[in-house]
């Protein structure tokens, strides 16, 4: 580490335009999370105003399948985007992913029916996914080694912070009585990252280090980003492949677990107020309310779960961070899906839930990007981080399918949101395959990042 670094920490040692790049790069990933939990929020409401008259259960099924596509569609685009970004400039398709997931997103206020809402949920995903392997590859490139995993670690932690705008957003949003249509609102200011692109296409170019594994590969009569090399290398296999089973514990953990924790926070504030007699607007207003209060609560609790594991890595190392925060994921997801009741418990209980299953994501952040040289690292990242999302699309249904058998039989309200929990505490076990993987992983700390 320079003295500089040492005087003034990691962003001191930057120069000028390695905090440009650092900050365009969060900025694309803090919206890129923006719009994902814009679309949490407005799912509901939007496919109750689609399905007007529809069974709420069918709704509710509906939910789970819109999110599997938008799912599907981020798995798709990290693995295509991924490929390009090694292939034709981290830069350039960062600016193309930003500018599709916020265009999509606009036009998924224009929905009128399941159809095109899910075309339009598909196109998102597909620009969301491409965002996080080419904002990693291109801090990773550009930055120096001692300032790579607390710039990645910061970075991932402002996901949280799109996270807690949105809920804001939700928040305001119901504050203005705007109505069954208010959905719409979310999608539309969902639309605003595109203004990013202009900033990321005129003052930001190819790292020298992609520059030059390009060339190399070219030379070679190779392409970079070819997931034939990635595959035929037996190293790079090992690691693309135990990556991703690395990451998927995290990511079927929060998009089957995690994010429907705002769903059964609404079910359970709404039969509570029921239960008391309030009236149906009122119990509908303080449900919205509240589901965007538990998502607020849940990133407060992310950004400082990213900022530690950022520092426990750095510290003792990744595995062992890893190791620490996938077992205290899966102990309190648990805890908090069984004995949530009140508006009380979601104050302390959503922040820490958010803590523990957002910490990891961190992880991923900082880890996958060592684990691959430069000619594969946004193919790399990309392909660990998204072929989870493919089987995380089944975690919503899995969720769906098995709280409808366990709640077979139950005849009361509170016996349903109980088959649920059940259920969710079953589905924490794959947190536990995170833990498994890691010793068959390299561990990466103080190491530089490796080459071709």
């Amino acid at each position: 580490m320079t003295h500089s670094e040492k005087q003034s920490g990691w962003w001191g040692g930057l120069n000028r335009y390695q905090k440009l790049v650092f900050a365009v790069a969060t900025l694309a990933w803090m919206f890129d999370c923006l719009d994902q939990q814009l679309f949490n929020l407005a799912r509901t409401p939007a496919l109750n105003q689609l399905m007007s008259g529809a069974d709420p259960a069918l709704i509710k099924k509906m939910a789970g399948y819109m999110t599997s596509v938008f799912v599907l569609g981020w798995a798709t685009g990290g693995m295509i985007f991924g490929s390009l970004g090694d292939r034709y400039g981290r830069a350039k398709m960062l600016g193309i992913t930003v500018m599709l997931y916020s265009v999509a997103t606009g036009l998924s206020a224009l929905a009128t029916g399941l159809l095109d809402f899910g075309i339009y949920r598909f196109l998102t995903g597909l620009g969301v996914g491409g965002v996080f392997g080419l904002a990693v590859a291109l801090v990773s490139d550009t930055l120096s080694q001692d300032a790579r995993p607390r710039a990645l670690g910061v970075l991932q932690s402002f996901s949280a912070v799109g996270n807690v705008l949105a809920g804001f957003i939700g928040l305001g949003v119901w504050a203005m009585q705007a109505g069954p249509g208010h959905w719409k609102w979310l999608f539309c200011i969902g639309a605003l990252p595109a203004l990013l692109t202009a900033t990321i296409q005129m003052r930001l170019k190819e790292p020298e280090a992609w520059v030059k594994a390009r060339d190399k590969a070219a030379s070679e009569g190779r392409k970079a980003g070819s997931y034939g090399d990635l595959f035929r290398h037996p190293v790079w296999r090992k690691h693309a492949l135990l990556g991703m089973l690395l990451s998927c514990a995290g990511v079927i953990g929060l998009w089957g677990i995690g994010v429907f924790s705002t769903d059964m926070v609404g079910d359970i504030i709404a039969n509570n107020l029921k239960s008391s007699g309030v009236a149906d607007a009122e119990v509908a207003s303080q449900k919205q309310k509240w589901m965007s209060i538990n998502l607020l609560c849940f990133n407060a609790g992310a950004f400082l779960g990213m900022l530690a594991f950022t520092r426990v890595a750095v510290k003792v190392g990744r595995r062992t961070a890893f190791a620490i925060f996938f077992t205290c994921a899966a102990v309190v997801t648990v805890f908090v899906f069984q004995k949530l009741q009140t508006t009380t418990d979601v104050l302390w209980m959503a922040p820490l839930m958010g803590f523990f299953q957002l910490s990891i994501f961190a992880g991923f952040s900082i880890y996958l990007a060592e684990l691959f040289p430069t000619s594969l690292r946004s193919t790399g990242v990309s392909f660990c981080y998204n072929v989870g999302r493919y089987l995380a699309a089944a975690g919503p249904l899995t969720l769906g399918a098995l709280s409808a058998e366990m709640a077979k039989n139950a005849p009361t309200v509170e016996a349903k949101i109980d088959a649920f929990r059940d259920a969710a505490s079953w589905m924490c076990l794959i947190f536990l395959v995170g833990v498994l993987v890691l010793p068959f992983l390299p561990e990466t700390k103080g190491k530089p990042l490796p080459e071709d």
